[in-house]
């Protein structure tokens, strides 16, 4: 039995459960006003950062004696040592290889960000501190955060997408001078395609500074070196800020 509204009820603008067009735009309007709210607080920033971290992306596949994992380790003991946090994904394959890689340089800490997955259940065992995600979406806004330079090793389709994310923020400024490092002979196929398709003469889709945002190298010890000048270059002005 349904009961009139009362003066209270009505003065705060109440909705009946039974008016399902309101009751869906209350929510749909609510959750805008959240993620305005999460939005608004992610654009506040440390003072000084005292970590420098990369963002190693790379396929979950690999096993621990594949050639790759073992690039993809030693890349990330020589960051590590050098002082750079390492970031993945925090599962196995390419991302298990590179948190044990920095488990091993011993300088930097392991970082895993983890999204739920039916067949991935646990952080690899060289994670130091996870993070966990129950949507891809807000665990690629937490590698935006967290990130000083990127690094991305052969991977499959979310390697990819996590790719073209970072390139596509680089691209419109909400990043700005951050490394995004294309590592193996896979990627120039790729930034190939986009040259000859989406820069076809009277059909350009992008600009030629858009293509120069990525810096495709061959092995890790490239990735290494841009990595290492700009982790200086952070160092220096972290230092001239602390005097």
């Amino acid at each position: 039995m349904s009961h009139p509204p009362t003066e209270q009820s009505e003065a705060r603008g109440a909705v009946s459960l039974a008016d399902e067009d309101s009751v869906r735009r209350i929510i749909t309007d609510t959750l805008f006003g959240l993620w305005a709210t999460v939005n608004n607080l992610s654009r506040l920033r440390p003072s000084k950062k005292d970590r420098y971290r990369v963002t190693v992306f790379g396929s979950a596949r690999p096993d621990p004696q594949h050639w790759v994992y073992q690039q993809v380790k030693r890349m990330c003991v020589e960051l590590s040592a050098l002082g750079c946090d390492i970031v993945t994904g925090g599962g196995p394959g390419l991302m298990q290889a590179a948190n044990e890689g920095a488990r091993e340089g011993a300088a930097g800490q392991s970082i895993g960000i983890r999204v739920e997955l039916p067949f991935e259940q646990e952080a690899n065992p060289f994670v130091a501190q996870a993070f966990q995600h129950e949507s891809f979406f807000t665990r690629l806004h937490q590698f935006v955060l967290m990130s000083d330079a990127y690094i991305v090793a052969p991977g499959g389709i979310g390697t990819v997408l996590e790719a073209m994310m970072v390139w596509q923020l680089l691209q419109v400024r909400h990043l700005q001078g951050t490394p995004l490092i294309l590592a193996g002979p896979m990627w120039g196929g790729l930034v190939d395609w986009v040259r000859a398709t989406m820069r076809r003469p009277g059909f350009e889709l992008v600009s030629e500074q858009d293509l120069e945002i990525v810096q495709c190298v061959s092995d890790g010890d490239q990735a290494i070196a841009i990595v290492r000048e700009h982790h200086a270059r952070w160092q220096a002005a972290r230092d001239a800020t602390s005097r």
